[in-house]
């Protein structure tokens, strides 16, 4: 991974830079994303089956979809195709869950399209949506979207006192957001944190109107004091101190979802120079030229190098991978998520990222994958619509080459992207 991160010199070799398979689409896709008509029935045959829920892989296994949702999905000898249904031949691919970003942020359906591009089949975009986002959000509700399905938070909140936080909590809701967003955290000294008199107003406020609340921490000490206090997902590392005993007990009783945003931590640091991912054809196929121009940009690469923000999150991010190995080792449910869509957070590619550094951390391939598909869909509540390629739920699924649980690598080998049982088209523009 380090290999990946670093380089002055782009360069295809190197442990973490081993990418075959599909080219990406960028933000170009706005223009240009589709999906394929479905049939009203179509069997996906011969491929091995991850279905995301813990089971066995299935070898030459048979999915059936009809009108965007999954029919049956197991051995292929058990699973009866309907008479006159189109049929898709993967001998020899693998079939997963779409992948699922728990913490991402989505500003406009060209967005949702890039994720789409890389496997990402669902967002959930955790603050400052535009209008297109909200419209998206309405209109999967009546249709499979030839894009990321998208659930979303509406604005950040940033009340300075409890009746503000009531006031704000209230418009959210009245939005019509999927989940309330708040920030504890001084960025390393330079801001004004959320006081616990304002932060509890607000998940008091919320959970009396319905809604749960996503938090934004950097400190132990604020995600111990935001769990008593009822905050309902964790939403960023841990990266001041290794968890203790304590945290991890009350998190784990709790059933608070964490998501880890590793990859949130390298943005802040990697781009003191021109990262080596930049030189790989997957990312490069559907980049957004502008971010990497801005990114790269002398003047502001010299700045990063001498950012001792940069230099302390780039210290810390080992305590944020230790802290999730330790927390998911310990049980709490794992959530996949990486706080992309701010510039030089490439969304989709950064997605396939954070899955490998993930098992770099210590989780086992299954483990990750189980993060970015079931898990990450029971934490959001969204389970019963998507994380698994179960009978009833949405027909939202990657094919691949080989499979992640040998080489989590391997989830960069992407054959195609199913959302809706219709093909997302991933060619290049």
């Amino acid at each position: 991974m380090t290999r990946l991160l670093r380089s002055s010199a782009p360069r295809r070799s190197g442990h973490r830079l081993l990418v075959r398979g599909m080219a990406v689409a960028g933000l170009a896709l706005a223009r240009g994303l589709s999906a394929q008509p479905a049939a009203t029935v179509t069997a996906f045959t011969g491929a091995t089956l991850i279905d995301g829920t813990g089971r066995a892989p299935v070898r030459n296994a048979t999915l059936v979809v009809r009108e965007g949702k999954v029919v049956a999905a197991g051995a292929g000898e058990r699973i009866a195709v309907p008479a006159g249904a189109a049929r898709v031949p993967l001998d020899g691919k693998v079939i997963i869950p779409g992948l699922i970003n728990a913490h991402g942020h989505a500003s406009t359906a060209a967005n949702l399209a890039t994720y789409a591009a890389y496997g990402v089949t669902t967002v959930y975009s955790l603050g400052d949506e535009g209008p297109e986002v909200f419209a998206a959000r309405e209109a999967q509700r009546r249709a499979s979207p030839a894009h990321a399905r998208v659930y979303l938070a509406g604005p950040v909140l940033a009340p300075a006192t409890p009746d503000e936080a009531r006031a704000q909590v209230s418009a959210a809701v009245a939005r019509g957001v999927d989940i309330i967003k708040i920030r504890v955290d001084d960025n390393l000294g330079t801001a004004t944190k959320m006081t616990p008199e304002v932060y509890r107003a607000v998940i008091t406020e919320a959970h009396a109107r319905g809604q749960r609340v996503a938090v934004h921490v950097y400190y132990l000490k604020d995600a111990r004091a935001l769990l008593a206090a009822g905050a309902d997902y964790i939403a960023h590392s841990v990266r001041d101190h290794l968890v203790d005993a304590g945290f991890v007990n009350a998190l784990k009783r709790s059933g608070v979802c964490y998501s880890p945003t590793l990859m949130r931590e390298v943005s802040t640091f990697v781009y003191d120079t021109v990262p080596a991912f930049f030189a790989d054809s997957q990312f490069r196929a559907h980049a957004d030229r502008a971010w990497m121009a801005t990114v790269t940009d002398p003047t502001r690469m010299a700045a990063t190098r001498r950012s001792a923000s940069a230099q302390r999150y780039k210290a810390q991010l080992p305590v944020a991978m230790q802290n999730l190995a330790t927390l998911a080792a310990a049980g709490v449910p794992i959530a996949m998520g990486t706080d992309t869509g701010p510039v030089g957070r490439f969304q989709g590619y950064f997605e396939l990222m954070e899955m490998e550094m993930m098992v770099d951390a210590g989780l086992s391939p299954a483990a990750v994958l189980t993060s970015a598909t079931r898990d990450a869909a029971r934490c959001l509540r969204i389970d019963r619509e998507v994380g698994t390629i179960e009978a009833g739920k949405q027909a939202d699924f990657v094919v691949l080459h080989a499979s992640p649980l040998e080489d989590m690598r391997n989830i960069r080998r992407q054959h195609s992207v199913w959302i809706g049982g219709a093909r997302v088209n991933t060619s290049p523009r």
